[in-house]
């Protein structure tokens, strides 16, 4: 059903905080801030329900603030997919099942993970976000696209003031609005304006197609060896694939999430069919002798057929600036997709966003910004940004170029599915970030990966 968001405001109205895009990390940036006391405008560009682009599986990361914002009765009360475990595919055909550490969640009344499809989560979180920020005294707009990011000054002395747009998109005749707020967050996506301004600002890039990665998406039902509602997601490295990934990701009882990613770098170097995504996908389904038969008798849900980029937050070479780029400045920050924080091994993005939405209102207060958002503020969010999860994402940009060698892919799986002790450090590697540090030991590594 439709949103009401209720009346919009006044045009040149102020807030405390702007945050524009209403996905998980919007939301939840949104609602926050809110509960920080914050007059908070929440703007998305679609009008819901709408549909996100996404693998759709949802890490144990997230679900602390999906509880903590009143979100994960929703989601309980909704048709989702209790994942218990990860399947490992490699090229040769080896397989290792990785379960997930369901009893360190279950001691806190969580779900160690699931998965569902974004136009029922982001509605969830969008929802009560709403119902957040309202109540706070804030407002909350749909359909209205940004135009422009505004700003005071020059360059890197700049600072970030406000917004100006209008409903209805490029080809509507409505007026322009524009509202202006002490701090704007960006929570627009791979392609956010805020995100964009300022990187613009510091003459810094924005995209980098060697941690960009190309994304392709449908929707199955009656795919064999995925049936009922709780289970296994599956990760496949095949030849056809690498050095991305073919995923099938159930998301309710029947249907499943069914996709590639592959660097836009890499994805650039292949030749004729392995330039389209949605080619090399339909090749796997129809052709591959380990897949096809497994969608002899599915169906292709009509429609669901999307390809997206994902920004991922593996570090850079020589950063000209934080990592895993700026992602704010006096009178702004961003969040999730905008900063740059998709996983680079698994893709996932949600539990990032959450919690870099939930940061923002850690940095911002009211009463203490009341001068402004200064630049030292930006950087004291982007250097606790990167302390909170520079660790694992670095980690996982190692996992990532190991993936691009296919012998060693085959080894580890195949060593892993023999090895209890390596399928058990995979497990406590998803929970857990000490045990993510203890892989890069060599003598870890060799004592688990070599001696028998």
């Amino acid at each position: 059903m439709p949103i009401d968001t209720g009346e919009v405001p006044p045009d040149k109205s102020d807030f405390d905080v702007i945050v524009v895009g209403g996905g998980p990390g919007g939301s939840a940036a949104a609602a926050y801030n809110s509960l920080n006391g914050c007059k908070v405008l929440l703007i998305e560009k679609g009008v819901w329900p709408r549909d996100k682009v996404c693998g759709d599986a949802v890490g144990g990361k997230s679900l602390s603030h999906v509880e903590e914002l009143g979100v994960l009765p929703m989601i309980q009360a909704t048709p989702y997919y209790q994942v218990d475990s990860i399947l490992f595919g490699s090229a040769n055909g080896s397989e290792v099942r990785v379960m997930l550490p369901k009893d360190s969640y279950e001691e806190k009344g969580l779900m160690s993970g699931y998965a569902l499809p974004r136009v029922q989560f982001d509605y969830m979180m969008f929802k009560r976000a709403s119902e957040i920020v309202k109540e706070n005294g804030g407002s909350v707009i749909q359909g209205f696209t940004v135009k422009e990011v505004l700003s005071k000054g020059s360059g890197p002395s700049s600072r970030i003031t406000g917004v100006t747009g209008k409903f209805g998109g490029g080809r509507s005749d409505n007026p322009m609005m524009t509202f202006s707020s002490t701090v704007t967050i960006g929570a627009g996506g791979y392609n956010c304006p805020v995100s964009r301004k300022i990187t613009e600002l510091y003459d810094e890039p924005h995209k980098d197609d060697h941690h960009f990665c190309g994304g392709y998406r449908e929707y199955w039902e009656n795919v064999d060896g995925l049936e009922g509602s709780e289970g296994q997601i599956e990760i496949h490295f095949i030849d056809e694939v690498l050095p991305g990934y073919f995923w099938l990701f159930p998301v309710k009882e029947g249907v499943v999430n069914v996709g590639i990613g592959m660097l836009i770098s890499e994805q650039r170097k292949q030749k004729g069919m392995k330039k389209s995504l949605k080619k090399i996908q339909k090749w796997v389904i129809e052709e591959h002798p380990r897949f096809s038969g497994r969608f002899k008798d599915a169906k292709l849900v009509e429609g669901s057929e999307k390809g997206w980029q994902l920004p991922f937050g593996s570090p850079r070479k020589e950063a000209p600036s934080f990592q895993p780029r700026r992602g704010a400045m006096a009178g702004a920050m961003t969040v999730g997709d905008a900063a740059s924080l998709v996983d680079p091994f698994s893709g996932e993005g949600i539990g990032n966003a959450l919690l870099s939405g939930k940061l923002t209102s850690l940095h911002f207060d009211k009463g203490r910004h009341s001068e402004g958002f200064t630049q030292e503020d930006a950087e004291r969010y982007m250097v606790d940004l990167w302390n909170e999860l520079g660790g694992e994402l670095s980690n996982s940009k190692k996992l990532q170029s190991m993936m691009k060698w296919k012998r060693l892919t085959n080894w580890f799986v195949n060593k892993a599915s023999k090895k209890e002790e390596i399928g058990t450090m995979m497990s406590e590697m998803i929970a857990s970030k000490e045990t993510q540090k203890s892989l890069w030991s060599p003598w870890f590594l060799f004592k688990t990966l070599v001696l028998p």
